[in-house]
């Protein structure tokens, strides 16, 4: 039986990246998108081009009821959920002081709330076949931190805790949950930095240059495989030696 994987945040970044990694290893992909419907089509028709069975599905990943839908659908299109990859998410650099309540609200329920929705959302389907592999996408600023984005480095530093506890209460049940902590990887999440900005980022990580969604699709594609099958509860850096 062909694996199936839903992807969220899919129709970008590192989640665009991961869903072409998945369907050129031969697998199934659910594209989960928020906003942007016409570049979450654009990927299914690529991904059908070559062969792989692929569909979009809508959610905002911040609200629980949409993420139990959206998990629904997927398994209504496919018998099963393999794996789940949380890649959607939102960054803003602002000053702490300058952060409002709604600038907090907003960055955690969306990066660290929608990880939770949508773990929690696939968990029962993952428990009956007693197996699956989660993924959840941190960040080097959730090991690190980073100054103007405490309300984003504190999200992705409750994503790492969600996932160590995580793997421990599913583990006996044959599920496995890990996460991938990118450092500066290529994104339009960094469409607002300047080039010299992007120079000096470059500069700093030990390997010298900026990370791409490759470079993270391929570590999340690794810990989902047969590979990796004995690695659980486990922070895998994508960061050129950054966060070192």
């Amino acid at each position: 039986m062909m694996k199936t994987v839903l992807i969220t945040g899919a129709s970008r970044g590192i989640g665009r990246a991961c869903a072409r990694r998945f369907a050129k290893e031969g697998w199934q992909v659910a594209i989960h998108y928020g906003k942007s419907e016409s570049a979450a089509l654009a990927l299914r028709d690529e991904l059908r081009k070559v062969g792989c069975d692929a569909e979009i599905f809508c959610a905002d990943v911040s609200d629980p009821a949409q993420a139990e839908a959206c998990v629904a659908a997927v398994l209504r299109r496919y018998p099963r959920i393999d794996a789940l990859v949380c890649c959607a998410g939102i960054a803003q650099q602002k000053l702490f002081s300058d952060l409002t309540d709604d600038d907090w609200r907003n960055m955690i329920d969306t990066d660290l709330g929608g990880v939770f929705a949508f773990d929690r959302a696939v968990l029962p389907a993952m428990l009956r076949e007693k197996s699956g592999s989660i993924v959840n996408i941190s960040s080097v600023w959730g090991v690190c931190g980073a100054a103007c984005e405490v309300h984003y480095s504190a999200a992705k530093a409750g994503v790492i805790g969600l996932t160590k506890a995580l793997a421990k209460e599913v583990g006996p049940s044959g599920i496995r949950v890990n996460c991938v902590a990118p450092g500066v990887i290529g994104t339009d999440m960094c469409a607002g930095f300047s080039a010299g900005t992007m120079a000096a980022l470059a500069a700093e990580t030990p390997l010298g240059r900026i990370g791409s969604p490759e470079d993270a699709a391929n570590a999340v594609w690794f810990l989902c495989s047969d590979e990796a099958s004995f690695i659980t509860g486990q922070v895998l850096g994508v960061d050129g030696g950054f966060g070192q």
